[in-house]
C-alpha cells in the first residue's frame, strides 16, 4: 500500500484518486473548494460519472480515501502526488500551465520525504522536464523528487470502467526509482504496463486522442461527399469497419467531436508543431472539419426555412455525449445561441445537463429569442415547428418515430446522431434530415 495524493478533483484527479483507493491505497484528494470537498466527504460527486459515487461512498467508509483542502498535510509525507488539474486552452490554442505550477510549488514547499510527483493532466511535450525543474528550484527541504508522465485515456461516461480495466497504462519515467514505484503503485490493477521516456508518454497521450479526432473528423467528411454523390454512410462506415486495420469504432457519422480532450488536444498539438516549425497538416484538417461540422445542420435549416423567429424549435441533448453532464465544446453550444440570436423559441431537454446549460443561458428570454427547460421529450416535441437532436441519450432514442408526425405543428427534424431509419422517418410522414444519408 502506497501514500498519495491526488492534486485536483476533476475527471482526471477524483476518478483516479477513487480507483486507487479502490485498490488498496491510502489516497487523499485536494482540492481548493472548501464546499465540493464537504459534498465529496458526504459521498456527493461534483460531476455526473456511472459507478463513482458509488466507489466514493465505500472507500470513504472504509477510511482509504479522504478529502482535503489543506494539501500541506497531504503533500508532506506522501509516497507519490499525482497532479490532475486542468490544462484549459488558451485563445492561441496553447495549453494553460498555471494550476499545473501552482501545485508544483505547494509540493515543493511542502514535502517532508523523498516523493514522486506523477502528471496525469495533458501537457504539451517537454512540461513534466519543466516541473521537475521548477519543485526543485523552490524545494524547501532536502529531499529527492522526481517526476514522472501518466497520462490517462478514460472517456467521460465511463471513466472509472476505463481506469480500472484499461486497454494499458502508460508511465513516463527518467530513473528505475520512479519506474519502479510506479510499476508498483499500479500493480494491483494487473494491467499491461507501457513504460517509457517521460517525452514519448507525453507525446503518446496526445497521439492517441489526436488519431480518434482525426478518425471522427475523416468518417464526416466522407458522410458530406456521400450526401452530393447518394452514398450511405451507414453502408461505407460498415463496409470499412471489416477491415481489422481500420475497425468500427468512431466510425460513427454525427455533427462533430466535443469534451474536455479532443477539441482541446488536437490544438494543443497542432500549437506545439508550430512553436517548433512544423505544420501539423492532418490535424489542422482535422479541426477544420470538425469546427464546420457542429454547425451543419443549421445550415441546412436555414436554407429550408424563411426563418427561424417566433418557431418553437425542440432541442433535443444538451451534452456533448451521453453518460455526462459535460457541455464542454458540445454541439449545443454552437447551435443554441444561432437559433435564439434568430428569434427561435427554443424548448431544450437533457437528461443531466440541464443545470449546466442553464448557467449560461437562464430561462426566459435571450436575446431575440428565448428559451424553456422542459422535463420529457414529448413536452419538447409538442406543437414544435422544427427539431434538432445533439445528443443520443437513451431517452431521445427510445422515441418512435411516429410521435416525431404526432407531436410536432411540422415535423422537421434535424438529427445530427443518424439516431433513425430514413425510409420509416419518411413512412410515417416526418420530413428528416440527418448526415451522410
Amino acid at each position: 500500500m502506497f501514500k498519495i495524493a491526488v492534486a485536483g478533483t476533476g475527471y482526471v484527479g477524483l476518478v483516479a484518486g477513487v480507483c486507487f483507493a479502490e485498490v488498496g491505497h491510502q489516497v487523499t484528494c485536494v482540492d481548493i473548494d472548501e464546499n465540493k470537498i464537504n459534498s465529496m466527504k458526504d459521498g456527493i460527486s461534483p460531476i455526473y460519472e456511472a459507478d463513482l459515487e458509488g466507489l466514493m461512498q465505500k472507500n470513504y467508509a472504509k477510511g482509504t480515501l479522504n478529502y482535503t483542502t489543506d494539501y500541506k498535510s497531504a503533500y508532506k509525507d506522501a509516497d507519490a502526488i499525482f497532479i490532475g488539474v486542468g490544462t484549459p486552452e488558451q485563445p492561441d490554442g496553447s495549453a494553460n500551465l498555471s494550476y499545473i505550477a501552482t501545485v508544483a510549488r505547494q509540493i515543493a514547499e511542502t514535502i517532508e520525504k523523498d516523493c514522486l510527483v506523477v502528471v496525469k493532466s495533458t501537457v504539451p511535450v517537454g512540461t513534466n522536464d519543466k516541473v521537475e525543474q521548477f519543485i526543485k528550484d523552490f524545494l524547501v527541504n532536502d529531499v529527492k523528487v522526481e517526476v514522472a508522465s501518466n497520462p490517462e485515456f478514460l472517456a467521460q461516461g465511463t471513466a472509472v470502467h476505463d481506469t480500472l480495466h484499461a486497454a494499458r497504462i502508460i508511465i513516463g519515467t527518467e530513473s528505475k526509482w520512479a519506474e519502479d514505484i510506479l510499476m508498483n503503485i499500479y500493480e494491483p490493477f494487473n494491467l499491461p504496463i507501457v513504460s517509457v521516456k517521460r517525452r514519448s508518454a507525453e507525446m503518446i497521450k496526445y497521439a492517441a486522442n489526436d488519431f480518434l479526432a482525426l478518425k471522427i473528423s475523416y468518417i464526416n467528411d466522407i458522410a458530406n461527399l456521400c450526401e452530393r454523390v447518394g452514398a450511405s454512410i451507414e453502408d461505407v462506415a460498415k463496409g470499412m469497419s471489416f477491415d481489422e486495420r481500420i475497425g468500427s469504432k468512431f466510425l460513427n457519422a454525427g455533427i462533430g467531436y466535443g469534451g474536455s480532450c479532443f477539441p482541446k488536444d488536437t490544438k494543443a498539438l497542432e500549437y506545439l508543431a508550430r512553436q517548433n516549425g512544423y505544420e501539423l497538416r492532418t490535424i489542422k484538417a482535422a479541426i477544420d472539419v470538425n469546427k464546420d461540422q457542429k454547425t451543419l445542420l443549421y445550415k441546412k435549416a436555414s436554407s429550408r426555412l424563411i426563418t427561424f423567429n417566433g418557431l418553437k424549435v425542440a432541442v433535443l441533448g444538451l451534452t456533448f455525449k451521453p453518460g455526462t453532464d459535460d457541455l464542454r465544446e458540445a454541439p449545443s453550444l454552437e447551435n443554441v445561441p444561432l437559433l435564439l440570436e434568430h428569434g427561435a423559441q427554443v424548448y431544450a431537454f437533457d437528461p443531466v445537463g440541464k443545470e449546466n446549460f442553464e448557467k449560461r443561458f437562464p430561462e426566459g428570454k435571450n436575446g431575440q429569442g428565448s428559451i424553456k427547460y422542459v422535463n420529457n421529450v414529448e413536452e419538447a416535441l409538442k406543437d414544435a415547428n422544427v427539431c434538432f437532436i445533439f445528443t443520443e441519450w437513451g431517452h431521445i432514442k427510445s422515441v418512435m418515430p411516429d410521435k416525431y408526425k404526432s407531436l410536432m405543428r411540422t415535423p422537421l427534424v434535424y438529427d445530427g446522431r443518424n439516431l433513425y431509419n430514413v425510409k420509416e422517418m419518411e413512412e410515417v410522414g416526418v420530413e428528416y434530415y440527418s448526415i451522410g444519408r
